[in-house]
């Protein structure tokens, strides 16, 4: 071949190649075959990109030096930006910075709200103490946001797109958080409140007996009300929802008390007669479920005492949810002490969804009774069958003009109390998801319960797991048979048409 030959071809190939990575800067994309698609931007996501107005500077204090188990950290956050930045056609911008090199950039990341971590790297067989930047600062103008820690995997993309989303809101729509009736304070339900400031604003509201609760608010939360709500307030929530307003109810009618073992129903503050105005009706018995989650208890064994996980009926975990925009991407649920709701309207107007149901393997435990936490629980306790413990209304539900109404059997499973405990993410975003539809915004609901967090094991009859453990000791070993069973009889073949002259 001609030496001019193979210059045009590898100048044509070099031509090739640099036209192929101008298009590729301008036409991103990425194949995801992740089963919860983290490498994939929600619609959620792709939404606000597009519908940003400005530019949102971001910097990410990243330390340099990160040990192996977290360079891949860094690099998935710089290549999510690059992804936003391409999406927003430039309206994020970003830009990184090592604080562990310069004490006065250290300062000012410090200042922002980024602490340092401390992580534990092994080198020459000694284990050594780096202190590690991995948080960022959106800035449009003088708002300010701040993501102290960049969690890897789904959060990621849940953080980055919550604080955008945060910064470029100007106006928020507002939820009233009802209070004076015994409710939590807004810090005592302080991961809801977190979650929800993305989209709301959060305001402690006490019904007054001269005003009507305002329209402006998006919908009214009612979590926990221990104290007897006057009929004057029903009046005012009613005429709230007359006029449009929907409301989310979370309430407890029965007690359940761990410490002294006592079951007994709770006292009437009203709520169940307003809820049957409603056609809602609370059940007086608690749901038991063999799908359950557990409580320590204490053992003892002789002289020795010791304490065990028992799986505990009264406290059912819920996977058994509706097709809706309040369940979307939830998996599992604890309901400690609930009842069981059940819905007697006919209006055909009214949209009536059961939300969350308990499965198949339920029952009822009657009141007053006492928790017994050793008893000996048979099949014939949970023959009842599937009940719902959270539902949804939607219609004119005391009105000509359509309203929403979310109600849970369960007062307590989205407090946080104080001093805060830490509750299940989906709890949360249960919760969030229903004020969601009721303020008919669901723009966040992929987003929010993006990605797998929970895969429990589908229950199984002792006779089937007893054909799966011999099966998983055996069967390797009765294929091994069976090949060499089959290997053996082609060699004897091999054999016995050598021995005739067949080559």
């Amino acid at each position: 071949m001609k030496k001019s030959t193979v210059i045009v071809r590898l100048s044509v190939f070099m031509l090739i190649l640099v036209v192929i990575n101008m298009i590729s800067s301008k036409l991103y994309f990425r194949l995801d075959f992740t089963e919860d698609k983290r490498y994939t931007l929600s619609d959620a996501t792709l939404d606000i990109l597009e519908n940003l107005d400005d530019v949102i500077t971001v910097k990410a204090y990243f330390s340099e030096d990160l040990p192996t188990q977290l360079i891949s950290n860094r690099q998935d956050f710089e290549d999510l930006l690059l992804e936003y930045e391409n999406r927003s056609e430039g309206n994020i911008v970003f830009e990184f910075i090592s604080p562990n090199d310069n004490e006065e950039i250290e300062q000012e990341a410090q200042q922002n709200g980024i602490q340092p971590i401390v992580v534990n790297v092994t080198e020459k067989d000694q284990v050594q103490q780096l202190r590690a930047y991995m948080g960022a600062v959106l800035m449009k103008g003088e708002k300010k946001e701040i993501i102290p820690l960049v969690q890897p995997g789904v959060n990621m993309e849940y953080d980055l797109t919550t604080s955008i989303k945060k910064i470029s809101v100007d106006d928020k729509a507002k939820v009233a958080l009802l209070q004076g009736h015994g409710e939590p304070t807004v810090q005592e339900v302080a991961q809801l409140a977190q979650q929800l400031s993305v989209l709301y604003d959060v305001e402690a509201y006490t019904i007054s007996d001269t005003d009507e609760i305002p329209a402006y608010f998006k919908a009214v939360v009612m979590i926990n009300p221990t104290d007897t709500i006057p009929l004057a307030h029903f009046t005012k929530i009613d005429n709230y929802m007359a006029q449009g307003g929907n409301v989310f109810l979370s309430h407890s009618n029965l007690n359940g008390d761990l410490s002294t073992g006592q079951l007994s129903v709770g006292s009437d503050i009203g709520i169940r007669g307003w809820l049957s105005r409603k056609k809602v009706n609370m059940g007086n018995q608690f749901v038991i479920d063999a799908n359950s989650g557990s409580v320590t208890v204490q053992q003892q064994n002789g002289m020795f005492n010791f304490r065990s996980q028992i799986k505990f009926p009264y406290f059912p975990r819920i996977n058994n949810f509706a097709d809706h925009p309040a369940t979307k991407g939830l998996e599992d649920i604890m309901l400690p002490f609930v009842s069981a709701l059940t819905y007697s309207g006919t209006d055909s107007l009214v949209n009536f969804t059961p939300l969350l149901m308990t499965s198949e393997t339920s029952g009822f435990a009657a009141t007053p009774g006492y928790v017994d936490v050793n008893r000996k629980w048979t099949q014939n306790d949970f023959n009842q069958g599937e009940q719902v413990v959270a539902l949804a209304l939607d219609g004119p539900l005391g009105g000509s003009v359509d309203s929403r109404l979310v109600v849970i059997s369960n007062g307590r499973y989205v407090i946080n109390g104080s001093p805060p405990q830490q509750i299940s993410e989906d709890n949360v975003n249960f919760t969030s998801n229903a004020i969601d539809w009721l303020s008919d915004d669901t723009g966040l609901i992929d987003l929010r319960t993006k990605g797998i967090s929970v895969r429990p094991l589908d229950a199984v009859e002792d006779s089937t797991r007893e054909m799966l453990k011999y099966g998983n000791v055996l069967g390797p070993i009765f294929l091994i048979l069976i090949y060499a069973f089959v290997r053996r009889q082609r060699n004897q073949m091999k054999r016995n048409k050598w021995r005739e002259g067949v080559y």
